[in-house]
């Protein structure tokens, strides 16, 4: 093929895309006007409201400002991103691990696939208590939960990533005679990849649920344990801006995630694209 011929295909591949697609900004734009206009609707749905447990959006947000300003809500945002992020990150480096060693080793899988799906089955928030009873009430607890919680979706997405790799692009690595770790990280992960941020974007779901659950459970420190105690104690307002900074801490989680893993698949979303405008 020829410069040319390849300045043609492309173009008109992306004339394609601009034609079936829709357009960015259009998405771009809704995916911020559908939070505004729920924060408008709660506005004035909840505007002039005298239930003491449904206070009106202007008063959360009075005193979502004036918690911001104290240490003490600093400190619970700080432990409660932070334990998510490091038990995040200890779950994709164990789940990823131990994923390559059970789809590369057909014999060891057949042994421990059996207890993974066992554990599986298992709700994540019922392992909480199991956790405090045996470890304690610690940051140490929670940070052990949330990482077991999470892992298994990584865990399952790495062994089915690697078992549907490309048998031809095995194939012609033995050809080539690349070593086990050429095949690994050049041909191995790369094509494990797209399942194995697919099952890193669940467990992060996941992590974040256990979170809270968590800090909802003999804790005193973490967004959690401030929500429910804002609650025990009829601080009410405290309790919707701390469920408030918890849903807006899951979006932007899931955003940096959905922006991270585009970046990372850009090769992968690319073929899928020229594939289907072929």
């Amino acid at each position: 093929m020829t410069l040319t011929s390849s300045i043609q295909t492309r173009t008109k591949i992306a004339r394609r895309q601009q034609r079936s697609g829709t357009p960015r900004w259009l998405l771009i734009g809704a995916e911020i006007a559908v939070p505004v206009l729920l924060l408008a609707l709660w506005w004035f749905a909840s505007a002039g409201s005298t239930n003491t447990f449904f206070p009106p959006l202007q008063v959360i947000l009075e005193r979502l400002g004036q918690l911001v300003q104290t240490p003490a809500f600093v400190v619970n945002v700080g432990s409660s991103v932070g334990n998510l992020t490091l038990s995040f990150l200890l779950a994709t480096v164990i789940g990823v691990v131990l994923g390559l060693a059970l789809g590369l080793v057909r014999p060891l899988s057949w042994f421990v696939e059996p207890t993974i799906h066992f554990f599986r089955a298992i709700p994540p928030v019922a392992l909480v208590p199991i956790f405090v009873s045996l470890i304690g009430f610690g940051n140490e607890t929670r940070i052990v939960a949330i990482t077991l919680a999470a892992v298994f979706p990584i865990l399952i997405s790495t062994i089915d990533g690697v078992r549907a790799g490309e048998p031809t692009l095995e194939m012609v690595s033995r050809v080539y005679r690349l070593g086990w770790r050429e095949r690994l990280f050049s041909v191995t992960l790369p094509a494990a990849s797209p399942r194995i941020l697919s099952g890193m974007q669940v467990s992060l779901i996941t992590a974040f649920v256990v979170m809270i659950a968590s800090e909802m459970l003999g804790s005193s420190t973490g967004l959690g344990a401030a929500t429910l105690l804002a609650q025990q104690s009829f601080a009410i307002p405290d309790m919707w801006a701390g469920i408030l900074v918890l849903g807006i801490i899951g979006y932007a989680a899931t955003a940096l995630f959905t922006l991270f893993r585009r970046r990372v698949l850009r090769w992968y979303i690319a073929s899928q694209q020229q594939e289907k405008n072929a």
